[in-house]
């Protein structure tokens, strides 16, 4: 199961999402952004508040959604 985060800005996330998208959900949770009310802009902003670590913060912005949609070879 996965999960994503729109309707919500990262500044807003829970801690127990936090804490889950660190430890095992690092492969399981994707930035949604419910554009146009959240604009990207503004939430990878957010994102670089979380401190997450570089491979995760890749993880949950780019990665996973790329390995679950299969955007790429």
């Amino acid at each position: 199961m996965h999960r994503d985060t729109s309707a919500y800005v990262p500044s807003r996330y829970p801690d127990e999402l936090v804490r889950y998208m660190r430890k095992r959900g690092q492969d399981k949770v994707l930035l949604g952004t419910n554009y146009p009310m959240l604009p990207l802009k503004r939430c990878v902003e957010e994102v670089n508040g979380l401190g997450l670590d570089e491979d995760i913060r890749r993880k949950f912005l780019r990665d996973n959604a790329v390995r679950i949609f299969k955007l790429e070879d």
